[in-house]
């Protein structure tokens, strides 16, 4: 429950608010292996196709009306190949009946919007949605709770011995919840413990208290 508002996480690192059929997801960062590779940096392929498969995915299961990218929907500038936008598109029709809202992260700003043919809205941070502030970066609205990215937060969790588990979570403050990066190949910042501060871990199938 957040806002008053019943709210699911979802294993696949997204938010799902049943009452108005939305979709929360933060950091994507399509093209950022392509990124890299454009760098000369040889990095694997492929993980465009794997995020937009489990976007068809989580789209499958809910059924949404709206999907709205907490920031961070392409990576840099770099990953505007017409590849990479061939892919985003072809997406983009299988879910054509779907509305798309973008709410511009830092690099949004760099990489540009997404080209108006993929018909996704974009929208600068606050953005009001029921009683939420969908943002990129964590912050503190004075009427709505906050719904954000950016950190792509990760706790690590350690066993017997020298043996530790990084894994990705939501991080849940006040008036503030921090989701995961749901994109592959994004990395992750171990955010600290702190007095008020819950973690909410994402591990195979599964969301749970830490």
């Amino acid at each position: 429950m957040l806002a008053g508002q019943p709210v699911e996480l979802l294993p696949e690192k997204a938010l799902w608010w049943p009452a108005e059929r939305r979709l929360f997801v933060a950091d994507l960062h399509l093209g950022k292996a392509a990124t890299f590779r454009a760098l000369g940096q040889p990095v694997p392929g492929g993980t465009t196709q794997e995020n937009l498969a489990r976007l068809d995915g989580l789209i499958e299961r809910h059924r949404p009306r709206e999907l709205i990218f907490l920031g961070d929907f392409l990576h840099a500038a770099q990953a505007r190949t017409p590849s990479l936008l061939a892919t985003v598109a072809d997406w983009r029709e299988r879910h054509a009946a779907l509305d798309c809202t973008l709410v511009r992260g830092n690099h949004d700003h760099r990489a540009g919007d997404p080209p108006a043919s993929l018909r996704i809205r974009w929208v600068d941070e606050p953005w009001l949605c029921g009683p939420f502030a969908a943002c990129h970066h964590p912050q503190r609205h004075p009427t709505h709770f906050v719904l954000a990215g950016h950190l792509h937060p990760a706790r690590r969790l350690f066993g017997p011995g020298r043996d530790s588990l990084r894994m990705p979570c939501f991080v849940h403050e006040g008036e503030q919840l921090i989701l995961p990066a749901f994109g592959e190949f994004t990395g992750g910042w171990e955010v600290e413990p702190a007095p008020g501060r819950r973690f909410y871990g994402v591990g195979g199938d599964r969301v749970w208290p830490l």
